[in-house]
């Protein structure tokens, strides 16, 4: 059974990477022939970030379709076509269940879709401050997200349980929905936030989807690893476009969708506590944004020369790919601390 659901994952994560490598020239091709290149802020809003961005304007944004289409079409695909020819040799790679896989997948959609709209509006100069929807209007859009996404854990699912590490479970109730909402929109924010580098959120994201499909299937879920699994192998091919030089940036459509579908997985395995440790390089990108607020707004000064924290090492003369490859050393040591501790609770309890 366990050596099923190993060579079951691994094929579905290998069709995902070669089906994204496939059709990633194509969507290049159209992101640069439509002109949906993204647009450098001015050197009078952001004078440092523009300064090290400038030869970076027009490179196509979106990128981030590649990860979720292809997740979406596999799922979907293979789900449609094992129903309509009854074949039980397609029923046994369905992964599609209502019980693991339909709430991360409607989130993940879902999300998707706004930040499509948001990276259009970008593009082509609509909207707020000279392009795309504002920090307000978003946040109100993916908190409501998130609020379906707290209603079925609550009420169709009847979830109301937390788990601490070495401590125990605890059931709190109707706290559940604000905690809940509170992960998925604090992960996707802070997703977008680390998007701001070639290859930066990628590699991270890479990095915690494996973490979280391991973790899924020690738990014995394994159609919510198979998704874990389709995901990554769909970033692993975004990756191969998106680092330095970048052919194209993942885009809100990718930052935004896979931070709050991410989240919602950590919800569903009950180790959103491990997400700090995890995703350690999305806490310190947002600690970074917070403190530098925090100081402008009560010293008048800046900590950083520029925030995210990826900037201001890129200011300070950091390579771009060196910045990349620590942040990814720091994330891969991160992840290992949260299994180490998920490996250790499970033996413990």
């Amino acid at each position: 059974m366990l050596i099923y659901q190993i060579l079951r994952i691994s094929i579905l994560f290998t069709i995902s990477f070669l089906l994204a490598l496939v059709w990633a020239p194509f969507l290049i091709d159209w992101l640069y022939k439509n002109k949906l290149g993204k647009k450098i802020r001015d050197e009078k809003s952001a004078p440092i970030y523009s300064r090290l961005h400038k030869a970076k304007s027009g490179t196509p944004t979106m990128g981030g379709i590649l990860v979720w289409v292809t997740a979406t079409i596999l799922t979907l695909g293979i789900a449609l076509f094992a129903k309509l020819t009854g074949s039980s040799f397609l029923e046994g790679f369905n992964f599609l269940s209502r019980e693991q896989t339909y709430l991360p997948l409607g989130v993940l959609v879902a999300s998707a879709v706004v930040g499509l709209i948001d990276d259009w509006l970008n593009v082509k100069r609509i909207g707020a401050k000279g392009g795309g929807i504002s920090v307000g209007y978003r946040l109100i859009i993916y908190t409501l997200i998130a609020i379906v996404g707290a209603w079925w854990f609550y009420s169709k699912l009847e979830w109301d349980l937390i788990h601490i590490p070495f401590i125990g479970d605890f059931n709190i109730g109707f706290w559940y929905v604000p905690l809940f909402i509170f992960i998925l929109v604090a992960t996707a924010f802070s997703v977008n936030e680390t998007d701001g580098l070639d290859g930066l959120a990628g590699g991270v994201l890479l990095s915690m989807f494996v973490a979280y499909g391991g973790i899924s299937f020690v738990q014995g879920r394994y159609d919510l690893a198979a998704l874990c699994g389709v995901i990554s192998g769909s970033l692993v091919a975004f990756l191969w476009f998106n680092i330095w030089p970048a052919r194209f940036f993942m885009g809100d459509t990718g930052s935004m969708s896979l931070g709050i579908v991410l989240a919602v997985i950590a919800m569903l395995t009950n180790t959103f506590l491990l997400l700090p440790f995890i995703g350690c390089i999305l806490v310190i990108e947002s600690l970074s944004v917070i403190v530098q607020v925090l100081s402008k707004k009560i010293r008048k000064k800046k900590i950083f020369l520029s925030t995210p924290i990826h900037h201001h090492f890129e200011a300070i003369g950091w390579p771009e790919p060196k910045i990349v490859m620590r942040f990814w050393v720091i994330s891969g040591l991160g992840t290992l601390i949260g299994l180490i501790i998920f490996f250790a609770d499970l033996i413990l309890a």
